[in-house]
């Protein structure tokens, strides 16, 4: 038995991801997302775009460069003293 493949137009694809059209647009351009064309219409396959989801997820702890500490806070002063609050 074979899967039946679904298509999306990149309007759809974009929806999904809740991104502009342009990002999407780039994210295929550069190579992290799988597209195919047909004549002048860009379609993605409904699987890829799950892998591309997938593939994007987030490993905790990744993100600390995203919030630098701030000199004199709460949670600075507990990581200097091993976790007691002063």
């Amino acid at each position: 038995m074979t899967d039946e493949i679904r298509w999306l137009s990149t309007k759809e694809a974009a929806a999904q991801l809740g991104v502009t059209l342009r990002s999407l647009y780039r994210f295929i351009d550069e190579g992290d997302l799988v597209a195919y064309k047909f004549g002048r219409v860009i379609r993605l396959q409904q699987r890829d775009l799950e892998r591309f989801i997938e593939a994007s997820r987030i490993e905790p702890g990744s993100l600390e460069h995203l919030y630098p500490e701030v000199k004199g806070s709460v949670r600075g002063a507990r990581r200097s003293e091993g976790g007691r609050a002063s």
